[in-house]
């Protein structure tokens, strides 16, 4: 029987899960819950009920597993506890320093309720997170690097779409080559801030705008743009559209580490992602984990998770014959 997926959001993420339970054969979507109006949304998969969120709660009984696809500044705080008393519940909570918070106010709803809550599953964080722990066991004695992009950063872009006089814009994160070439090559670079990345920024101003002002509060920006190189290009809404309309990103996990009695060998352990669409593959992610959250619950487990606490062969739809036959 297709385990039952809900989906709490209907945004670039929420579209991305959609699409991505039609490539999975184990996996249906159940129903998408919004706090906007629901008959203003319009689905691709036929027959699936968009209902409002106020109303979760009525489908308890409906649903195996919850994927929240709200932002991390202020949904998932409130959300993933919340839902983790109704249901197994899954969600990409990507603001590192606040992840030890949200464990404890999700663990402690999830156990209460008896369901399983994993949190923070993505690609930063996610599937970087389990690269760096495991290249760290494998390599105790090295450093770490993480490269994000060349991508679009969202968080980055709004921020620019807020100052006076922009109407528009996009922001790429970028690594730069040099520190990556001393990466890859094991000369375990010292870098800064401004040594490991760039930022590029597409500016639609609006007419009559003071440019050099915008520029000037974009390079100065404190935690976004002020610690790095960062250009500014002035573009149309045209320009934009046709050159800047997807959300690709991607990035790297580099382990530099040395091994021997001399630590005389140097080893270079990478893991790299390009990804055309950001939130779809993300949503491929969410999707896996939801599968694990599902099984870990059926086994009698309750609690949050990370993915540092399940197993990988909970992710696949294959079973362990299969695996074991066709991929170890």
């Amino acid at each position: 029987m297709a385990i039952k997926i809900g989906v709490m959001g209907y945004g670039n993420l929420g579209r991305g899960v959609e699409n991505a339970i039609k490539q999975n054969d184990d996996l249906e979507l159940a129903a998408v819950f919004t706090r906007r109006a629901p008959e203003t949304l319009t689905l691709k998969t036929a027959g699936v009920p968009v209902v409002s969120a106020d109303e979760v709660a009525a489908w308890k009984d409906k649903i195996d597993v919850m994927i929240l696809c709200g932002g991390s500044a202020t949904d998932l705080p409130k959300q993933t506890p919340e839902l983790a008393s109704l249901f197994n519940v899954v969600d990409s909570f990507d603001t590192h320093a606040k992840i030890p918070q949200h464990f404890a106010a999700v663990d402690a709803a999830a156990k209460a309720a008896g369901k399983i809550g994993v949190i923070s599953v993505g690609w930063d964080p996610g599937l970087f997170s389990l690269a760096r722990m495991i290249s760290g066991a494998v390599l105790p004695e090295g450093n770490d690097y993480t490269f994000w992009g060349r991508g679009v950063s969202q968080g980055h872009s709004d921020a620019i779409r807020r100052i006076d006089g922009v109407l528009d814009a996009r922001q790429y994160t970028v690594p730069v080559e040099a520190a990556l070439e001393a990466v890859r090559a094991g000369q375990n670079p010292t870098l800064t801030t401004r040594e490991k990345h760039t930022r590029e920024c597409f500016v639609v101003a609006a007419p009559g705008a003071d440019k050099a002002r915008i520029e000037r509060e974009i390079k100065e920006m404190p935690n976004y743009f002020a610690d790095y190189d960062t250009t500014v290009t002035f573009i149309t809404q045209e320009e934009l559209d046709r050159d800047h309309k997807g959300i690709p990103h991607g990035g790297s996990v580099i382990r530099s580490g040395v091994t021997g009695a001399d630590k005389e060998n140097k080893h270079v352990v990478e893991f790299k992602l390009t990804l055309d669409s950001n939130p779809e593959f993300t949503s491929g992610v969410l999707l896996a984990f939801a599968r694990a959250a599902v099984r870990l619950n059926a086994e009698g487990q309750a609690g949050c998770k990370t993915i540092f606490d399940i197993p990988p062969a909970y992710l696949s739809p294959k079973s362990g014959e299969e695996l074991r036959a066709s991929l170890l």
